[in-house]
């Protein structure tokens, strides 16, 4: 197990973690699979295109306004209903398969770390396991 450190500077943002979760797949890990975990209620995974920085925006622009930050029927007082509803729809977890010791995406995908209630200190803890014979 690892764990990944990661400072976001905005409130909302998708951040493409898929070099930095590369790094941590020991190299002696020829096939298995990456399993990655976020522990924090207004924050979540996903995987989505990498080539386009203009998919990220579109993505949080819709949340935003399927689920806007400043809502009158929020009974959460804290101020982060909107963050806590984005992360659970976007989800907390990934397994991701290893080949040749790397992430087995497709040409276009990253993984992303998706910050809903920034500026924080989030962690993403990684998982892999060996794939049987």
């Amino acid at each position: 197990m690892a764990e990944l450190q990661i400072d976001t500077p905005r409130r909302s943002e998708m951040i493409d973690i898929t070099m930095r979760v590369n790094g941590l797949i020991p190299a002696a890990l020829k096939s298995g699979i990456c399993h990655l975990f976020c522990p924090h209620t207004t924050a979540a995974l996903t995987i989505n295109e990498n080539a386009d920085p203009d998919v990220k925006h579109d993505l949080l622009t819709k949340l935003e306004q399927i689920i806007p930050h400043t809502e009158s029927f929020y009974r959460h007082q804290e101020g982060n209903s909107d963050a806590h509803l984005k992360a659970a729809l976007i989800g907390f977890s990934l397994a991701i398969p290893v080949k040749n010791g790397k992430l087995s995406l497709g040409t276009w995908q990253g993984v992303y770390f998706c910050e809903f209630d920034g500026p924080r200190q989030r962690k993403i803890q990684v998982y892999w396991q060996t794939a049987e014979a």
